[in-house]
């Protein structure tokens, strides 16, 4: 008989934080920041987006906390340095960009790299102060650690080049998608999100904006800011404004990922075992290959996947210091929003940093949230061997424990108030679409496998392109490894399904343990699960229909499963 507990809360069912988890507390004071080396305002104080008016800037001052921590960083400077930071700006910048660009140009490490050698080390790893990167098999791993700011100065550095590419890339997709420029979104990420970011959060984003621009790519903060909600601007905030009404049905939520958690009888050893895809657009989707050891100055070590210029997992797949791992697969169709809410990049950090237990977790995430790319969240504490299932609404939200079996994420929601409330068109029970065929496959599998679940099954069900609707072995959007771009659309569920051929579906495979938790490591697969690869060159060749994102997809090639671990760099 397997023990269960469950927890329902109705419409907004809160439980306020502890505050050993309310990470702003443990920063209030301009001298946590004020580093002796690395700090600077320099940067940040002559890049302010362009196009930022006086009224823009007094709306975000009406709310206090964050704003009133930023007035103080920008007040760090003396009146003196304020006369001549103007000139420094302008030789910096000079010598930055003419730098930076001839170093990418050339193909070689931005200038201030250092280059260790030692037996122990990755062959190509590359140092900046405490920090360091290097390549395997397709995965950028980088350490960054110490204060805000400067942990976020050394992300910004060592990955320049990617947040080049990204910011280049985002130029032309939102005005592609929206029809709204770029500069439109960055402009209301710092009205939107500004005053309700962590004080250590906002450090750390000016410091991988200050950071990228020390290595030569003209970038500033408010658009890390709005890279980080890229998601929730585009896919909630903007089908809501565009239409004028909150709740409606314009704005519905993309499925993304697939994911199980096993524990007791379940698995081979009785622990626990995650696995977890990322399905996403090519586009934005590509640049998911970073695996990135954080050290804070407070709170949990963490190793996550991300992208460049994230702060938090954009994939949501992690193992932190406190024994906690965790996965989660986002719920398509889900129609609610509340832009005065806490967004959901903000919420997903703090959880994975300050939280102890998976309580500590749930409590987070479910503080002031504003509904944006809601999910079913599968969490393990190999501390107690127990594994939990989080499903959270707007309005409603469901957990679930357990200490002896599984859960499965395929985007669609258990809860029947979130399933027929809050989501339209759910395809729990539709196999034609990739939420009720992954949900019959993860189940067929899993029961198969029960008791004898184990790394190198996971893998093998991450893999898994048979198609349930079809009753054969056929990559598809509804395999567990999805190929959307593969899928003729024939036989749609909903009319506002992909296109046929779409670029999107899965992206990695990751898999951990309690075991690796242990070390804080995992497994790793980038291109897909399977190892298929993506040719653009064939693609566009095959669907010229998608002929405008040439030069914006990157090939992903057949790569091996890798393990990464925290501190590689260390040697």
């Amino acid at each position: 008989m397997q023990k269960v507990k469950v927890e329902n809360r109705g419409v907004y069912g809160m439980v306020r934080s502890n505050n050993n988890y309310q990470g702003n507390r443990n920063y209030r004071s301009k001298k946590d920041y004020q580093e002796t080396s690395g700090y600077s305002s320099n940067y940040q104080s002559s890049r302010s987006y362009k196009g930022n008016n006086a009224q823009q800037n007094n709306d975000v001052q009406q709310n206090g906390n964050a704003e009133q921590s930023n007035n103080a960083y920008r007040s760090n400077n003396t009146q003196q340095g304020h006369n001549n930071m103007h000139q420094r700006n302008k030789t910096k910048q000079s010598n930055n960009t003419q730098q930076g660009s001839k170093k990418n140009q050339n193909n070689k490490p931005y200038e201030g790299y250092q280059q260790r050698k030692s037996k122990n080390c990755p062959d190509n790893i590359h140092y900046f102060g405490k920090g360091y990167r290097f390549e395997r098999n397709g995965w950028i791993y980088i350490h960054i650690e110490g204060e805000p700011y400067k942990r976020g100065f050394q992300h910004g550095f060592l990955l320049a080049k990617e947040i080049k590419e990204i910011m280049d890339n985002l130029k032309f997709l939102t005005y592609w998608n929206t029809g709204k420029e770029w500069s439109f979104f960055v402009k209301e990420a710092e009205r939107q999100f500004t005053n309700r970011l962590d004080i250590e959060y906002l450090y750390e984003i000016k410091g991988i904006a200050d950071g990228a621009y020390k290595a030569g790519v003209q970038v500033t903060w408010q658009e890390i800011l709005a890279w980080n909600g890229y998601g929730e601007l585009i896919d909630f905030w903007w089908p809501y404004r565009n239409n004028g009404v909150v709740g409606s049905n314009l704005a519905r939520a993309k499925g993304r990922c697939s994911a199980f958690i096993a524990t007791g009888s379940a698995t081979k050893n009785k622990k626990i075992l995650l696995a977890h895809n990322t399905w996403e657009n090519f586009e934005t989707g590509q640049y998911l290959n970073i695996i990135i050891d954080i050290v804070p100055k407070r709170g949990n070590r963490i190793l996550m996947q991300t992208a460049p210029g994230y702060i938090d997992s954009f994939s949501d797949f992690f193992v932190t210091g406190s024994g906690l791992l965790g996965a989660d697969t986002s719920i398509a169709g889900f129609m609610k929003y509340n832009p005065n809410g806490i967004p959901q990049f903000v919420r997903i950090r703090k959880a994975i940093q300050y939280a102890d237990d998976m309580t500590g977790f749930v409590d987070i995430m479910k503080e002031r949230s504003n509904g944006g790319y809601t999910s079913m969240w599968l969490l393990g504490d190999i501390k107690t061997n127990k594994i939990l299932r989080f499903e959270q609404g707007l309005e409603y939200y469901n957990v679930k424990t357990l200490e002896d079996g599984y859960f499965i994420g395929f985007n669609a929601p258990e809860d029947p108030r979130i399933r027929n409330l809050e989501v339209e068109n759910s395809c729990y029970t539709d196999i034609r679409d990739h939420q009720g065929a992954r949900r019959v496959r993860l189940t067929q599998l899993l029961e198969h496998q029960l008791g004898k679940l184990d790394i190198e099954a996971a893998k093998d069900i991450l893999a898994d392109h048979y198609d349930v609707y079809l009753n054969q072995r056929i990559p598809s959007s509804r395999t567990i490894d999805g190929h959307y771009e593969l899928d003729d659309q024939k036989y749609p569920s909903l009319a506002g399904s992909p296109p046929p051929f779409s670029p999107q579906g899965t992206l990695d495979g990751k898999i951990i343990d309690s075991d690796l938790a242990k070390m804080m490591a995992f497994c790793a697969r980038w291109g897909n699960s399977s190892g298929m690869p993506f040719i653009t060159h064939d693609y566009f060749a095959n669907h010229p229909q998608w002929n405008h994102l040439k030069g914006h997809l990157k090939d992903r090639f057949t790569e091996k499963w890798s393990k990464f671990r925290v501190g590689e760099g260390g040697c």
